[in-house]
């Protein structure tokens, strides 16, 4: 089935913008949630931007009606709906084509459950300017429950080479967080869009193989929505791509090592356990990773 994206509200009257958000919102999204989302960026105290939301195929009333608000509050905002729902990163890179008319310098990642802090985009695009090595830049997150309140955070390896070195073990960049340099894909790069999930995962090992160069701040940037389902939430079909992921670091990278390879074995054999196993090999690996962060 071939889909069908059309722009379904844009009132910009900007040839030029510094920054695009990018979002993508479907129908298992919460209305309420997805309210704070959007508030949160429409109220950052950066403002050089165009908020590019994109209606993944049929969304209920509810979704229809946050956004239909949102639209009339800030101008800012543009609307785009796909004819059906075609997952993350094919409409990452819809948006992505679709804003190369504004020849914007940054793209800025945001999901539709989570709350970005005021200040995030101030603090990461000034860390980009500052910093024009920098393609890639991430951010440590917090991590809240559905009513909101705190219950854990997640704080990645801050340098390139920190980040580059454990991404055969594990993906070292929170996707909610990261802010991307346009000139990735004005070389051409894009999100693999066969991939429903892990998307990200495989994009950072290829961007890390061509050479460019990642970070990651320690400031909290974004709140980043735990629901109770989330140890469980990651099936069959996101555990395989996890290890193919791995395999596919450890190839691309070149970082060859029973340890890498034992690993990517492991993980699989414990994302297919039991929920509760799950949730305390997540702790511990949070302590690790914290830990890892120190150094």
């Amino acid at each position: 089935m071939i889909n069908q994206f059309s722009i379904l509200h844009n009132k910009n009257k900007k040839q030029h913008v510094e920054s695009i958000v990018a979002m993508a919102v479907y129908q298992a999204d919460n209305a309420k949630w997805l309210r704070e989302a959007i508030d949160s960026i429409t109220k950052q105290t950066y403002t050089n931007f165009l908020f590019v939301i994109v209606i993944d195929g049929p969304v209920p009333q509810a979704i229809s009606g946050v956004l239909n608000d949102a639209v009339k509050r800030d101008d800012r905002i543009i609307l785009a709906q796909n004819s059906h729902n075609i997952g993350l990163a094919s409409c990452m890179n819809a948006v992505i084509d679709f804003s190369m008319q504004f020849k914007p310098t940054f793209f800025v990642r945001m999901d539709a459950d989570d709350i970005s802090e005021e200040h995030r985009l101030l603090r990461q695009i000034t860390y980009l300017k500052r910093h024009s090595n920098i393609s890639v830049l991430g951010s440590a997150l917090t991590e809240i429950n559905e009513s909101g309140f705190k219950v854990g955070a997640r704080v990645m390896p801050a340098s390139h080479k920190q980040i580059v070195r454990i991404l055969p073990r594990r993906c070292s960049l929170n996707h909610p967080t990261v802010v991307i340099r346009y000139n990735v894909f004005n070389d051409g790069h894009r999100y693999n869009g066969d991939l429903l999930n892990t998307q990200d995962y495989f994009f950072w090992i290829t961007l890390a193989s061509k050479g460019y160069i990642f970070r990651n701040l320690k400031d909290r940037l974004l709140k980043f929505r735990r629901v109770n389902n989330f140890y469980k939430r990651r099936g069959l079909s996101k555990s395989l791509n996890e290890f193919k992921a791995r395999v596919y670091a450890i190839t691309k990278l070149k970082q060859f090592s029973p340890y890498n390879f034992f690993y990517a074995c492991g993980v699989l054999s414990l994302r297919l356990m039991p929920g509760e196993i799950v949730k305390l090999a997540y702790k511990l690996d949070r302590h690790l990773l914290e830990r890892f962060g120190k150094h």
